[in-house]
């Protein structure tokens, strides 16, 4: 009997150890993400409420799965909806906190955009002229409204160092009612 305890105390250290802990890791991520990222591969079947307009049939799955909180989230769908537009996020990068300071600035004056968050400390790694460059670079993410898309970027390309800016819109499917309201009456129509 005092040599099976023993047996015991042993496995429950091994089981227990960190080693062992380490090695289970990655199979408890795996099973977090096939049971709760199964959205990410079948997006028809997540998000369809969206696409129709009915997002209030996600809040019994949001609650279940996240609490009382994430059914609180309001959200809207872009089109039809009489108080807000379609609207954009764009990412621009610029070489320095001088020239995204000066870009945010005129593009936010001008009502080309909303909002401009500018995030210092990037590394940009790409190819130009046959070459691989790494560059330190600070991003610009602009919101905005879809129909502003075409000035903006032809007021980056006037007012930017590069020959070739960066400039790529990322639509805003869903978000914050009051947000995409304050984002239209933010911008110039």
């Amino acid at each position: 009997m005092a040599s099976t305890l023993s047996c015991r105390a042993k496995a429950i250290r091994a089981l227990s150890s960190p080693t062992t802990i380490r090695r289970r890791l990655p199979l408890v991520g795996a099973f977090c993400v096939l049971s709760l990222g199964i959205s990410n591969l079948f997006p028809a079947l997540s998000f369809s409420a969206f696409k129709t307009g009915s997002a209030q049939s996600l809040a019994p799955l949001l609650r279940s799965r996240f609490g009382s909180q994430a059914a609180a989230v309001h959200s809207v769908k872009m089109e039809g909806s009489s108080t807000t537009v379609p609207s954009i996020v764009v990412y621009v990068t610029v070489p320095n906190k001088e020239a995204g300071k000066k870009l945010a600035e005129s593009l936010v004056r001008e009502k080309l955009a909303a909002c401009v968050n500018r995030v210092p400390g990037i590394e940009s790694v790409y190819q130009w002229n046959g070459e691989v460059q790494t560059d330190s670079e600070e991003l610009l993410i602009i919101k905005t409204r879809q129909s502003l898309f075409e000035a903006l970027t032809e007021h980056v390309k006037a007012n930017h160092p590069y020959d070739v800016p960066e400039v790529i819109a990322l639509p805003i499917n869903a978000g914050s009612l009051q947000y995409l309201e304050w984002v239209k009456n933010s911008t110039r129509d």
